[in-house]
């Protein structure tokens, strides 16, 4: 039986004025739907994916650590970065606890990145009318993408689902 509460925000990101923030919270809240599909995977399982179709698991959190890392060191701080087909397909050097690692270092280096940046207006050095607000919301939007993809994937793999 299907259970309506009377709180449809419930276990969401807490609502805020500050719209810095809330982009913020939601940012962390899809990073954590996307590390809860890793949770408890071996290396080997975190490498699978379904014949010709979606990444792995692993490939996930590397791509979306390397995307976080490319619109915000390269996008908002100018630095130069690269790009490569290969963080879908890492190589065997990384582990699930590498990856995760990772992830939640460039986690904490965005937001400290971000909340450097003198305004959501803050211009991106990538495009016309492009700034922080948009390549955060770009970021949300990514991110849930792939949180949807992890989901998928793990239920092929293992029959998990939820959050």
């Amino acid at each position: 039986m299907l259970r309506v509460t009377n709180d449809p925000t419930q276990g969401l990101p807490a609502a805020t004025s500050d719209e810095l923030e809330l982009y913020l919270r939601w940012l962390s809240f899809l990073r954590g739907a996307v590390l809860r599909k890793v949770d408890g995977l071996s290396d080997a399982e975190a490498r699978w994916q379904p014949e010709g179709a979606l990444i792995s698991l692993l490939g996930i959190v590397n791509h979306l650590t390397h995307v976080e890392w490319r619109w915000i060191n390269g996008g908002m701080l100018g630095e130069d970065i690269s790009r490569s087909e290969e963080e879908f397909r890492p190589g065997s050097e990384l582990t699930v606890a590498a990856a995760i690692t990772a992830y939640r270092s460039r986690a904490t280096a965005t937001e400290e990145a971000v909340r450097s940046l003198p305004s959501l207006a803050a211009p991106c050095w990538w495009g016309v009318d492009t700034d922080l607000r948009w390549v955060l919301l770009h970021l949300i939007n990514e991110t849930a993408r792939h949180a949807g993809h992890a989901d998928a994937t793990r239920e092929l793999l293992d029959g998990t689902t939820g959050e």
